[in-house]
């Protein structure tokens, strides 16, 4: 039986703001227990678009934006300024609070009188449909104050809600001569909150939230006042839609949002957003990344590579490539072995660091697979044991389990380091070229800053949609996330030339508290190596010098 997704209507939503002495207050309305959506949760004023909201914006009932600079700031043809019209009928059928100007321009204010029980009475008339808004307008001379609404943040809901709607939100001040009333019908109370009160409230349970707005008030929770809530938005280039996703994890459903780690893999595995997919890397799981490529993690957990290593299975058919088959321990090497029925033919080493590596040993042995990489350099934490059977050259091609691949040498994290470039599916092996969640260790004397920066712009160059790093889950938008991995890089250089500068002269041990003081000191001794790694780029460049164990900046620098 063919299943109907839900249809998707465009909403709009009005977060009311005021200061009080400990920051801002937001206005929260909530719904009835018998609501068809969201039934006791609090929310933001809001609701659907209705056919009338356009019309009120076309008969020249609103004093700002236009229709072409709404439509404009919504990423819209046409029919932007219906949602902030829809915004303001919503906000005064919810709560009482209408945002329009009377005769004399001035912001409405109600009071206790006669206006006040005649907007009552237009409030109820509008609610059961025997009023429209623009009646409203022309009945008591108003025009709306649109101009006073600011477009904040735009929420999708997943294709796996029941009811989906394309919400735009928008912030304003609340009107300070007005008074909020909930309609005792959709809603049954209303309450002023501050953000992280009401976070705190949800948290303990007092409080149901639905999940934008835990989000929004997150985000809410940053600003000082409403001036620097509106200006943040004044300030704004433009909104990026938020579509949650909802994915799997041992404990339920979760719900994602764009910067969560596993965000990206899960739209790329269940574009229908059915919920199927994983949010969880668990050791020993296989997750179907596409047609021809699996990943399962090793069980070698740790802080700086999160659940394991990440071997990847390449391969639809009978012959099977194996990346990154990692530690050499017996249980994962048994996974490997049953996933490909014994059929592993070829096993591709990114680098041989001792947890990439070491298993490729033990599959060889199971299997007789052609060993291929670069042999490891003669330093400590190499994989010494490893001993290709094929080196391959940076650019080389090679096809293993009915996949084109492309080796890119990429040296940096380790002088042997290679990435692969799946190029029908343009997907990255990216090995710990780029990791995800951690910035890579940089360790001289085979770790080198500048071979790192330089390898990230050669790849960068790369026609790739997909990264699949050693460690995390795989990576979309692989150009901006370079982008970010060389400012970081830069950021942290101009840390140490300006902790050069304020000392004058320092050993290794005095800059690392001052150029690493965002890192916890439980992980110095890795933020240690890479620091290393930056001077002697400084000091290759001729911009640092070291003497006697002191380092300090050169005079042409």
């Amino acid at each position: 039986m063919t299943v109907t997704p839900p249809v998707i209507r465009p909403a709009a939503t009005l977060i009311l703001a005021r200061d009080c002495p400990q920051g801002i207050e937001v206005l929260l309305l909530q719904r009835s227990h018998d609501a068809k959506f969201a039934q006791g949760a609090h929310v933001f004023p809001g609701g659907a678009l209705d056919a009338s909201d356009m019309l009120v914006a076309t008969q020249g009932h609103c004093a700002g934006p236009d229709e072409a600079g709404a439509s404009r700031a919504l990423n819209v043809e046409s029919g932007g300024l219906a949602h902030w019209v829809a915004a303001v009928r919503e906000c005064f059928e919810e709560s009482g609070l209408l945002f329009a100007y009377d005769e004399a321009g001035e912001l409405l204010a109600t009071g206790a009188g006669e206006l006040a029980r005649a907007l009552a009475d237009s409030r109820r008339k509008l609610r059961a449909g025997q009023m429209t808004l623009a009646e409203v307008c022309g009945t008591h001379k108003l025009r709306l104050a649109t101009d006073r609404l600011h477009y904040f943040s735009h929420w999708i809901a997943p294709p796996i809600a029941a009811r989906r709607f394309d919400t735009r939100f928008f912030v304003a001040a609340a009107p300070s001569a007005q008074m909020p009333s909930h309609d005792d019908a959709e809603t049954i109370g209303h309450l002023w909150i501050s953000p992280s009160d009401a976070l705190a409230h949800h948290q303990s349970g007092a409080m149901t939230l639905m999940f934008p707005t835990v989000k929004t008030l997150e985000s809410l929770a940053a600003f000082r006042d409403t001036a620097s809530l509106i200006a943040h938005t004044r300030g704004l280039a433009a909104v990026s839609p938020v579509m949650p996703r909802a994915a799997k994890a041992r404990d339920g459903m979760k719900i994602l949002i764009a910067g969560d780690a596993a965000y990206a893999e899960v739209g790329k595995i269940d574009p229908e957003g059915t919920g199927s997919a994983s949010c969880e890397i668990v050791p020993g799981i296989v997750t179907q990344l596409s047609a021809t490529v699996r990943r399962i993690a090793s069980p070698n957990p740790h802080f700086m590579r999160g659940p394991g290593t990440n071997t990847y299975l390449l391969g639809a058919g009978d012959d099977i490539a194996v990346i990154d088959p990692g530690p050499a321990m017996g249980d994962h090497v048994h996974a490997l072995l049953a996933l490909a029925h014994g059929r592993i033919r070829w096993i591709l080493v990114t680098h041989t660091h001792g947890d990439h590596s070491p298993a490729a040993r033990l599959l060889k042995e199971r299997t007789g697979a052609e060993l291929i990489g670069m042999p490891p350099p003669p330093f400590d934490h190499q994989d010494q044991g490893f001993v290709p059977d094929r080196i391959l050259r940076d650019g080389e091609r090679i096809r293993v389990g009915g996949c084109a691949i492309r080796a890119i040498h990429t040296p940096g994290h380790a002088s042997n380091h290679l990435c692969y470039l799946h190029e029908d599916e343009r997907l990255l092996f990216t090995g710990d070229h780029i990791m995800q969640g951690s910035t890579v260790v940089i360790n001289p004397p085979d770790g080198n800053m500048c071979e790192y920066l330089s390898s990230l712009r050669k790849v960068q160059q790369e026609d790739v949609d997909w990264l699949a790093p050693g460690h995390g889950f795989l990576m979309d938008r692989a150009g901006e996330r370079i982008d970010a991995l060389l400012a970081h890089r830069q950021a942290r250089e101009n840390i140490v030339l300006a902790a050069l500068d304020s000392l004058r002269a320092a050993t290794e041990e005095q800059l690392l508290p001052v150029v690493y003081a965002d890192v916890p000191k439980e992980r110095f001794a890795m933020a240690a190596r890479s620091l290393a790694a930056h001077l002697i780029k400084l000091h290759e460049e001729g911009r640092a010098v070291e003497s006697d164990g002191l380092w300090r900046r050169t005079a042409a620098d």
